[in-house]
């Protein structure tokens, strides 16, 4: 069986050690990245699980030299990782914003540029943002860190659908309100963790419109 593989950053809990699950359990081969590179109960002759921390440089670029040795393409890439400090809170706070944007948007960027080079021909990249970072969508005044970087995000993923059109597939999805810790209220979400994933995992395996911006709690497009 020639399996197709998956790379998925933040698989060691919530919505990426659901995905990473429920990729291996319809036959894919999956990386999982954690920043320690570890990620417990997940026991798998397909599953590799690789150190990463996208708030490092050094660390994303360790991790390029180390994926080189492994000679292994990749078919679709799932920049999953995401920190979410300020969720629930007004007032913007500089440690925070920082740390929010080091993961959200510096390490995802410069991790997705130097991966491009592994991705298979007619790979796929799939940014998970929110609609919290849609322009059109705000009407709230809270999580200033976190609003702007998916916002930023989006943006990216608008600049990689126009510069890799032809070449790769990108889009961009809002998993949903999700029942996972990186915020209080979160735990009352509408989905649980493996309910998001399922859906991500269907809308990833699908010929999806290239730079679409998609919810998958709805079903349908999202405005940017």
């Amino acid at each position: 069986m020639n399996r197709k593989t998956v790379l998925i950053t933040g698989a060691s809990r919530g919505i990426g050690f659901a995905l990473a699950k429920t990729f291996l359990e319809n036959g894919y081969r999956v990386i999982g990245t954690s920043r320690t590179g570890e990620i417990d109960n997940i026991s798998h002759i397909h599953f590799i699980a690789l150190k990463l921390d996208l708030s490092a440089p050094e660390d994303v670029r360790r991790f390029d030299k180390e994926f080189t040795t492994r000679q292994m393409p990749v078919d679709i890439l799932i920049n999953n990782a995401g920190v979410g400090p300020d969720l629930n809170h007004d007032m913007p706070d500089e440690e925070t914003f920082t740390q929010t944007f080091a993961v959200n948007l510096n390490g995802t960027v410069f991790f997705t540029e130097q991966m491009l080079k592994y991705i298979s021909k007619n790979g796929k990249i799939i940014n998970i943002s929110s609609r919290m970072g849609s322009i059109n969508l705000c009407v709230s005044s809270d999580a200033v860190a976190y609003r702007t970087s998916k916002a930023a995000l989006n943006m990216y993923s608008k600049i990689l659908t126009n510069r890799l059109a032809g070449s790769y597939q990108v889009a961009t999805l809002h998993p949903g309100w999700v029942q996972t810790t990186i915020a209080g209220p979160a735990m009352h979400g509408r989905l649980t963790a493996k309910e998001s994933a399922w859906r991500i995992f269907e809308f990833a395996v699908s010929d999806f419109k290239h730079g679409i911006f998609w919810n998958v709690e709805t079903n349908d497009e999202c405005e940017w």
